[in-house]
Parts: structure tokens; sequence; C-alpha cells
């Protein structure tokens, strides 16, 4: 007789091994082809907009598409918005499966599985399906245009285009820290820019924010954030003063004239140690269980890289401090608290921080709660942002992960 489990293993191995060969645009076919032998009638494949405010499905080229799905307002969007598997009642018959594909905290969409029954071999089946197609969206992500095509509404400029080819996963995270960012306007990306990485027992995390709107902010970005990786690749132990020092020097060998404001930090997930670096930049801030911890992490601030040219040989000031256990640090560009009303009033630092504070307290996964943060500050200026605008929230918790992070 054969075994469930032995027969679940055999359903996997035939489908990782057509994935190896497929086409990155035969997924959603090749999901379909092995529905059968994973218990199911149907299986969809849906991805997030770059926005985050819609989910599309990626045809199977043997059935029509269907129509996007909103995120605020619909399952699809809730199972995304939470990262939580939802079962649903279809009017006419059977079940279906909504499950969100993540890998840690980082979301790019949800599966959809209808079946006409789900016991809990079924589900167990469908909750490894939806990571190996979590994997697959990644690895064959960088060898075609497809999936990136998938999750645009609009053309976008070509500023924003080499920006994001630069940008990490908008979250990260271990057992022992998450980090989450997101910026805008998506397709109109000036020099704003964001970095962060776990090497060892590091968490690195960057903000920059390039002089002007145009390429050439987006290039300045671009430089910093490349001299900034090359010298951590180069040098895994590497300090944050030759680390900034490289990328004052990249930037003043590339332009005469254009700068960029910063903070480079590092958290040491040891011990809680924060370092980082305040060139020009606006000051970390730093949240302690629902709370903002006034002037906490607020130093004199030092002058933007790469201004003037000669700054490169200046020693930079490495500013120290230990969180707790818990701890949330803000890094954001000016466009966040800039924004206007019609009658010119400025969205401010105070509504910024109030925003983070009752979603913390609400215990929202900080992906969706950035994801807010921006819809609301494109609400606020009439969806006209113009400033980049990009926040960054990073969280050392060394007792236990968060129970939003699977």
């Amino acid at each position: 007789m054969t075994n469930r489990s032995d027969s679940s293993d055999a359903v996997f191995e035939a489908l990782l091994g057509d994935i190896h060969r497929m086409q990155p645009s035969e997924l959603p076919q090749l999901l379909q082809s092995h529905r059968s032998e994973l218990g199911a009638e149907n299986v969809f494949l849906y991805l997030a907009d770059v926005q985050q405010e819609r989910l599309t499905m990626m045809p199977d080229g043997s059935a029509p598409a269907h129509a996007a799905l909103p995120i605020d307002s619909t399952v699809a969007g809730w199972v995304y918005r939470t990262l939580v598997e939802r079962v649903t009642t279809g009017e006419s018959r059977g079940l279906t499966l909504w499950l969100p594909l993540v890998d840690g905290i980082e979301r790019l969409g949800v599966l959809c599985i209808e079946a006409d029954t789900l016991d809990e071999e079924a589900l167990r089946r469908c909750r490894t399906l939806s990571t190996i197609v979590t994997l697959v969206l990644y690895a064959k992500g960088v060898i075609s245009d497809l999936y990136a095509r998938s999750q645009r509404t609009q053309q976008m400029k070509i500023s924003a285009e080499m920006l994001r080819a630069f940008l990490p996963p908008r979250s990260i995270g271990t057992r022992l820290t998450t980090s989450s960012a997101i910026l805008e306007p998506a397709y109109n990306l000036g020099g704003d820019a964001f970095d962060h990485a776990v090497v060892d027992h590091t968490l690195h995390a960057t903000i920059v924010d390039g002089m002007g709107h145009d390429l050439s902010a987006g290039l300045s970005s671009s430089v910093a954030l490349a001299a900034s990786r090359n010298t951590r690749r180069s040098d895994p132990t590497a300090e944050l003063e030759p680390l900034v020092h490289s990328v004052d020097q990249a930037l003043s060998d590339v332009f005469d004239d254009r700068h960029a404001t910063a903070v480079f930090a590092h958290l040491h997930l040891d011990t809680g140690a924060l370092e980082w670096i305040n060139a020009g930049h606006p000051p970390p801030l730093l949240m302690r269980g629902t709370d903002l911890v006034p002037e906490a992490l607020e130093r004199e601030p030092e002058p933007p890289l790469g201004l003037p040219a000669g700054m490169a040989d200046s020693k930079r000031t490495v500013q120290r401090a230990h969180l707790q256990p818990g701890d949330r640090v803000l890094l954001y560009t000016d466009g966040i608290i800039d924004a206007k009303d019609d009658s010119g009033q400025r969205f401010g630092l105070t509504r910024f921080t109030d925003f983070l504070m009752r979603a913390m307290a609400a215990d929202e996964p900080p992906p969706e709660a950035l994801r807010r943060l921006i819809k609301t500050l494109l609400a606020y200026q009439h969806g006209g942002l113009t400033d980049d605008a990009t926040v960054m929230m990073f969280q050392w918790h060394p007792a236990s992960s968060p129970d939003y992070f699977t």
C-alpha cells in the first residue's frame, strides 16, 4: 500500500523536475498540469503589483485571466495583508484555499487552490507548494522580465528602473531581526534608495537620499549603494567608518556637483548594540513597545556624502546606542514628513510616528504597516508626491520571533 507521504514526495519530486526545465512563463500552466496529483481542481497564482494595491493573476494560457483583486477589499487581499491562510466555500461547489506567498516576511502575492475537499494532508501539500512557488518566483525572476512586468500597472521612468535594479527585497528577516522598507513614487523615483542585509551576526541598514529628482540623482544613490556593498562584500568585518569613507570617495570620484544624505547603521544581533553614521540626514527614531522614545538617537548630523569633493579625507563619527529586545528603529527621508495637503499643511513628524505607533499597538506586521502608511501619505497629497518618500523599520527580537514572522 502506498503511503500518502510517499505519494506527496513523488508529486513534488516530479514538480521540481519540471520547474528546473521550464520557461518562467510556464509556471502557472505547470501548476495546473500537476493539480490532480495535488488533489486540486485548479491552481491560480496572483502577484502583488509594485504599489501593493492589487493582486493580478498570472495567466496559464488555457483559461481567461481573472480580474485583478484589490488588496484592501478582498479575501485574497486579506491573506496578503495578514499572512494568514484562509478557506472559503464556493457558491457552486468545493472549497477555495488562499495561501500567502511569503519568504520570511517578504510578501509576493497569494496562491489560490480550488478543491472539492481539504484534509490535513492536502493542507500540508498546499503549504509546501506555496513555499516552492515563492522560491521559484525569486529564482526565475532574475532570468526573465515576466514577473516584474506582471507587477506593473504603468510605465516606469528610467531613474526608477535603475534604482529598483539595486534595491533588495522590501522585507528581510531571521529569528533575531526583521527589517522592512517601502518607497514612493514607485514609478518615478528620483534619488531615494535603501539597503538591508544580514551578514554573520550583523544587520546592515542604509537609507540614501540623492540630491535632486532626476536620472543623476538616481545614479548618485546607486553609486552609494554599490560602494557600500562593495566594501561590505570585500571585507564582511568592515566597520562603519571605512564603509562610509568608501561611499564618500566613490561619489567624489564620479560627481563634481552631486551629493547625497544618508544613514548607515549596523545592528549587532548578539548584543543589540547599534552603531550608525548620519551624513546630513534626518536622525533615526527609536520605538520601544508602542511608544516613541524622544531624541533617543538624535545626534549632531555630519555633512552629506561627497560634499565637498574632499570630504572623503575626513573621518566620520560613529554614534552608538544599545537596543532593548523588541526595540524598533525608524529611518526615513524628508519626503515622508514634507508631503503637503491642499492647504499646504505638512504631513509632519507627529502624524508619521503616531500612525506607526497605532499600527504597532495593533500588532500589525511591519510590511503591512508601511504599506498603509504610504497609502495614507499618497492620499494626503492626493497621489502626487513631489519628492521621494522612503521609510525603513528594523527590529531586534532576540528572545523570540514575532507571530507574523513565518
